[in-house]
């Protein structure tokens, strides 16, 4: 049994409220926000266009936060409004529940309960999909979802559709989002766990009414094509900027001592797959794909199944710093290759844009020996380094 006072006094300490998005739920929406004001009541209520009686209902409960959109605009729109609002008030905390009665408001107590354990984290109510009852549909997008979610992110979540969540408002409300309907939920999950918010999962409860009684404004294929784009877009950017930007943030974070022990001496891969790791990342650290190399030296990694934090970790020889002279060193390669004079550059007056363009050819070719003559040297020097040094450490390593 709750103590209904004492978690009202928590919901009011933790300055959470509780947003219920509403579209045509009318013979759910009343349990709903009784069941929900027996624990807190701060709630906002967002009627999303509603054609039915919804309106009527809300009249009854005015001392709570009643917003209204004129027209049908989406779910997502919808909580894109309450947190606007939410924001407004001063709340630091927004808790999200259907209102097609599907989630127990129950189970609010315990969003609370670990809110204040880990104050900085977006909770999602993850709910048991091997009950009886849950529709084909519902079984095979929460699947989908959870790959699609780790694939974007690199996280592995119970539940990744679940709108049974806790928002820390003041994390995500510098946030631009573009969605406005389904899709937002999955959006604003993703670009959380790329902000840095950490991502929790409690088990809630959920019901799925009988087929002939279940009310869904889900049209299946126009929504889930919608939440397919959304995905497609989300990947693309995780593949080209996101994941790489992730790996090379948590590098910036470590000392060189603490990488090389943890990413290299420690590390359960073979010191074959480390020497060619740091050979392709030095490589593709000095073609001439400027502001590329991160991307290509993850994706190399992730294909080929490289150490992606030590193949980052060499591509960084492209630093600014060290600019000037792979520009310097690759012109003199290529001048030696294609026997072309060198001496006529001044490197102490500086390389200029149009220094390069002029020679171009001459460095792009210098550039790609430059690459192959560093990942061979250093390659098999890390390679001989590595067996020497992790001889003495109890490392069980495949060779």
């Amino acid at each position: 049994m709750h103590d209904f006072t004492r978690i009202k006094q928590q919901f009011s300490d933790l300055k959470c409220c509780v947003i219920i998005p509403t579209f045509n739920n009318d013979k759910t929406l009343e349990t709903v926000i009784r069941d929900v004001q027996n624990y807190t009541d701060a709630i906002i209520i967002v009627n999303d266009g509603s054609t039915d009686n919804t309106s009527r209902i809300l009249n009854h409960y005015g001392h709570f936060f009643v917003l209204s959109h004129e027209h049908n605009r989406g779910k997502g729109l919808a909580l894109r409004t309450g947190f606007t609002f939410a924001i407004s008030r001063g709340f630091h905390y927004a808790i999200t529940i259907d209102s097609d009665g599907q989630h127990f408001p129950a189970d609010l107590p315990e969003f609370a309960t670990w809110i204040e354990k880990d104050p900085d984290s977006l909770i999602v109510g993850a709910r048991n999909m091997t009950q009886s009852g849950v529709p084909g549909t519902s079984s095979f997008g929460h699947k989908f979802s959870i790959f699609w979610f780790r694939v974007e992110t690199g996280l592995k979540i119970p539940d990744a559709q679940s709108g049974f969540r806790l928002y820390p408002l003041d994390k995500i409300k510098d946030i631009r989002f573009y969605t406005t309907k389904y899709e937002f939920e999955v959006e604003i999950l993703v670009r959380a766990a790329w902000k840095g918010i950490k991502i929790l999962s409690i088990p809630i409860n959920v019901y799925y009414a009988p087929k002939e009684e279940r009310v869904t404004h889900f049209r299946k294929f126009r929504d889930f094509t919608r939440v397919s784009i959304v995905n497609t877009v989300l990947v693309l950017m995780a593949i080209f900027w996101f994941r790489p930007f992730m790996l090379f943030r948590d590098l910036r974070k470590k000392s060189l001592k603490q990488f090389i022990r943890e990413y290299v001496l420690d590390s359960n891969d073979s010191n074959t797959k480390l020497a060619i790791s740091i050979a392709v990342g030095l490589f593709i650290g000095v073609t001439p794909i400027w502001g590329w190399q991160m991307v290509v030296a993850f994706g190399i990694a992730h294909m080929v199944k490289l150490n992606k934090f030590v193949t980052l970790a060499a591509a960084n020889i492209s630093l600014p710093p060290l600019v000037p002279l792979i520009l310097f060193l690759s012109y003199v390669c290529g001048g030696l290759i294609l026997r072309k004079e060198t001496s006529l550059m001044n490197y102490h007056s500086g390389l200029t844009l149009e220094w390069v363009k002029h020679n171009l050819f001459q460095y792009i070719i210098g550039s790609f020996i430059l690459g192959l003559c560093l990942a061979m040297v250093f390659g098999v020097s890390s390679y001989i380094l590595l067996r020497i040094f992790r001889k003495r450490r109890p490392v069980m390593i495949k060779d």
